[in-house]
């Protein structure tokens, strides 16, 4: 296997290599301006390893797979085209009033609860931007009133005029029946063609999303546009620079909903958290190649932490209408949670409490923190974390990037200032103000599921992750942490990994079982047509991108709820055909044992009505991904080598400063141990062992971070 994978974050880019039996972790700075600058910089690193240049590593490489929070920045940034909207008339104010909850969509529960301060966010499209046209379909797709196409012309020229820049067509009922918004397309082709310059891209919300639920849909429809011309240019230049490069095949991206397709067959929408989401991909294949149960991830970048959960043996949570900064969208979604808090995370004096903030801001890349000497003037994670002793200054990044502890000194005084404290005080206090809400994240999201931390293994990744592993674990009750292999890329390693993957979904409204009637759902020639309809768009979907016919495997997947719940749980059918009643009944009994386990057997009442609201086919090629070894701590305990260096370290719960054993590669060989306090540097990454904590290297450069007073056993 010969594959390329780039996870392009705020800060860093991280790129790994697939050479064979040989892996390569490099990583570079993210380029904001022209991201394949830093990508040519990440894999011309990967070439020195290789000892080949990049032309011959591209038309080698079977696959050169992106994932970006480029789309998620430019959300969040504010930094897309003027978006204008059709809409059925009387659904104007549909998108404004956001089903009543926009207020707290996107906040911290504790904003949320402060009603008096929560409000909703500058929309995306202004009600001045809004348009109604004149039509009308029923629940069922039935036309009740034709589109009056002189009404439409006349809408389009006012949104033109008022110098929209994309446009989304989102009618009421569509998925039912598109016909309408299609014919807008056609009508607005013929007033404005898309060969003249100035052009307008349009969406139209049924291919965008294929569920009912109008806000969501037209949500999604929005956000899509309003993310469309910035990533059509950007991958576009990025698979220009390829092309320039010698690589010929096509370029694939990540998606959130954990698989991959060609950039001709990608909506802006779904790469939004393309990074973290593969990474949770490869979290999951470690549960299962490695044989570890249970586990939670945190993804610790330079701009953002991402948690995700990794149960029962591998199973990956889902969100079917998640929360994209502010807005609620329509798409299957590998579930995380994105914490403002990575290592360029700016710690700032909170003067209500009298205490230091950090983040949500990030210094980025660029000037990035005030240690890179690149004219970054606020103090960050990073610059607290190299006065406290834990990086050296001459070979951090591999030195590439060197570290001038006086910016971080002089960046440091306005908080000191302010509270009467030292450096290094100040220092400790943001570690510890981070760690805490890092921690208190990984707790929210566990005891959101009913879990408990102690029964769960904290896998620590992102280049800061092992860095501040102990600390965060501390605080949320954790006593066993992984740092996995290729940790500090551990994203990109999990895109190298992924399928070829396209969801087709529709929206029903099936009973299963009628609790008025008595009766179990009997229709099953139609519910075979629609799954074999949706088959079919993703057989075309990957025919097209050059698969054979024999290679694409299907699942088929139902949303399923109770007639007095809300709550819905999504199944997998193993037979993707209804044929007999027997089938029907286990599909409610799968249903059963997923609420008992999820909610608690007290609300499971399959009496009150079983029902079907969404139907969904997954279709994919498997392309191989990467292999983990059993990565359980090793029985057989090696001494550690001798330290490199010593260096003076503050801890937390530490009146001074300890001399700290600095270790380098030597300290990844399988069964080493190493009680803390200590730091290994073997170049990729800094494992920081902080006090009370054992360190142990397992297989493939694994590492497990162990509590003193807590056993090894699995």
């Amino acid at each position: 296997m010969k594959r390329i994978a780039v996870d392009i974050g705020g800060t860093f880019t991280d790129c790994f290599v697939s050479w064979g039996e040989q892996f390569i972790q490099t990583k570079a700075l993210t380029s904001h301006h022209n991201l394949a600058l830093g990508f040519n910089d990440a894999l011309d690193q990967a070439c020195e390893i290789l000892t080949i240049d990049r032309r011959q590593l591209l038309q080698s490489v079977d696959s050169v797979r992106y994932a970006t929070t480029l789309g998620t920045n430019a959300l969040i940034e504010r930094k897309g085209p003027k978006v204008g909207v059709l809409i059925t008339t009387g659904f104007e104010s549909t998108i404004p009033i956001s089903r009543g909850r926009g207020y707290c969509d996107g906040l911290s529960d504790e904003q949320a609860r402060d009603m008096s301060r929560a409000k909703r966010p500058d929309p995306l499209v202004p009600i001045s931007r809004i348009r109604s046209v004149k039509q009308r379909m029923d629940y069922r797709g039935k036309i009740l009133m034709d589109l009056d196409e002189a009404d439409v012309r006349e809408k389009l020229k006012q949104l033109v005029d008022a110098g929209v820049q994309a446009l989304v067509v989102t009618l009421i009922n569509s998925v039912e029946n598109p016909e309408h918004e299609l014919r807008i397309q056609e009508i607005f082709e013929e007033e404005f063609p898309s060969s003249m310059l100035g052009a307008i891209p349009m969406v139209l919300s049924h291919q965008v999303v294929g569920r009912k639920g109008e806000y969501v849909r037209s949500s999604s429809a929005i956000v899509d546009a309003f993310l469309h011309s910035t990533m059509y240019f950007a991958m576009s230049a990025l698979e220009q620079n390829l092309r320039e490069n010698g690589y010929t095949r096509p370029m694939l991206l990540v998606h959130n909903s954990g698989g991959m397709a060609q950039l001709n067959s990608t909506d802006a929408l779904k790469t939004l958290h393309s990074g973290p989401v593969a990474g949770i991909h490869a979290a999951g294949q470690l549960s299962l190649q490695g044989d570890i149960q249970n586990i939670v991830c945190g993804d610790m970048g330079g701009t953002s932490f991402d948690i995700g959960l990794i149960t029962d043996g591998g199973t990956k949570h889902y969100d079917f209408n998640p929360v994209v900064d502010r807005w609620r969208v329509s798409l299957p979604m590998v579930h995380l949670v994105t914490l403002g808090a990575g290592g360029g995370s700016i710690a700032s004096y909170d003067t209500i409490f009298n205490t230091v903030r950090v983040g949500p801001q990030s210094a980025g890349s660029d000037p990035g923190p005030a240690c890179y000497d690149r004219g970054g003037m606020n103090p960050t994670v990073t610059d607290a974390d190299l006065l406290l002793g834990y990086l050296d200054a001459e070979n951090y990044a591999k030195g590439a990037i060197p570290l001038n502890t006086r910016r971080s000194y002089q960046a440091l005084e306005d908080i000191c200032d302010e509270m009467d404290i030292s450096e290094l005080d100040a220092a400790l206090l943001i570690k510890s103000m981070a760690d805490s809400e890092m921690a208190a994240g990984l707790v929210r999201e566990l005891n959101g599921g009913g879990y408990k931390a102690s029964e769960f293994v904290f896998l620590a990744y992102g280049g800061n992750g092992p860095l501040h592993a102990c600390g965060i674990a501390d605080k949320a009750g954790i006593k066993k942490i992984l740092a996995p292999p290729y940790s500090s890329v551990f994203s990109a390693c999990g895109g190298a990994g992924l399928d070829q993957m396209h969801i087709h979904e529709k929206n029903v409204s099936l009973g299963f079982y009628n609790k008025h009637t008595r009766a179990l759902y009997s229709e099953y020639s139609a519910f075979n047509r629609l799954v074999e309809s949706l088959e079919e768009k993703g057989r075309a979907d990957l025919l097209r991108q050059g698969f054979r016919e024999e290679d694409i495997q299907y699942s088929l997947e139902l949303d399923m709820r109770y007639g007095i719940q809300k709550m819905e749980v999504s199944i997998e059918l193993e037979n993707r055909r209804l044929k007999k009643p027997q089938e029907v009944l286990a599909a409610i009994e799968y249903m059963n044992a997923d609420f008992a386990k999820r909610y608690g057997s007290e609300i499971v009442s399959p009496e009150s009505g079983v029902w079907v609201s969404t139907v969904r086919v997954v279709s994919r090629v498997d392309l191989g991904t990467v292999k983990f070894s059993d990565l359980r701590p090793p029985t057989e305990r090696l001494s550690p080598p001798e330290p490199v260096t010593y260096r003076e370290c503050y801890f937390n719960g530490n009146s001074g400063p300890i001399r700290t054993p600095i270790y380098g590669p030597d300290a990844l060989s399988k069964g080493v141990e190493i009680s803390g306090p200590a730091i290994v540097n073997p170049g990729e990454t800094t494992y920081l062992v902080e006090p009370g904590w054992r360190y142990v290297a397992a297989a493939q450069g694994a590492v497990w971070f162990i509590c003193e007073n807590d056993t090894l056993e699995q």
